[in-house]
């Protein structure tokens, strides 16, 4: 990405891959690409360098909208602070639903918005279901023909639904944003796997 300069200030974002005319001067959009970066600034147009020093993972966090500025002979975009994602689920406020910005029949206790926590316990809860769903033929077959479960897959099942109550938990119980980051933080053990602290649904082998 370009900026064009004019009298110190950044008139426009260019793409670069377009020709433009400066001074009643058309130039080839090959500028971008052959001509040095000192012919170019010689007419005004500076190459786009990006800070994301303050950028965060969007994850957990909402980033600013990247702001231009020109200053010591280079033009920067910079992120703004970074805020965290809501945790709690959001409500409609009163104010909201008397501006009419509420679906109908929404009132102070309908949630507008889920929060991160909602969606980090829904996917423990698909990963949990996907892995049961592997053995639930076994839970039919049983209802059905009375064919007994095999302990193995009842004890599988059993550490599952085990497994997926803990990390929900874990999820719940996080103080704050960094605190969820850590639980998903992988790190490398002394034998050679990746572990995390909120660890992992386990599979059947």
């Amino acid at each position: 990405m370009f900026a064009l300069v004019e009298s110190g200030s950044i008139t426009k974002m260019l793409s670069g891959n377009r020709g433009i005319t400066i001074d009643g001067i058309q130039h080839p959009r090959a500028i971008y690409t052959l001509w040095t970066e000192a012919e170019r600034n010689a007419i005004g147009i500076y190459e786009v360098t990006i800070d994301q020093s303050k950028k965060k993972d969007e994850k957990w966090y909402i980033n600013t909208n990247i702001t231009y500025s020109f200053g010591s002979g280079k033009v920067t975009g910079s992120y703004g602070d970074a805020t965290a994602k809501a945790h709690a689920d959001t409500n409609w406020t009163q104010e909201e639903i008397d501006d009419g910005l509420a679906p109908a029949g929404a009132d102070t206790d309908t949630v507008s918005t889920r929060g991160l926590k909602y969606h980090l316990i829904r996917d423990v809860k698909k990963q949990a279901e996907a892995e049961l769903s592997r053995t639930d033929w076994y839970v039919v077959r049983k209802a059905e023909e009375d064919t007994a479960i095999p302990s193995a897959i009842t004890t599988h099942r059993r550490a599952v639904r085990s497994k997926q109550a803990a990390m929900e938990t874990s999820i719940t119980n996080a103080s704050d944003t960094p605190a969820l980051e850590t639980l998903y933080t992988y790190t490398d053990q002394e034998d050679g796997s990746v572990t995390r602290p909120l660890g992992e649904i386990p599979k059947l082998d």
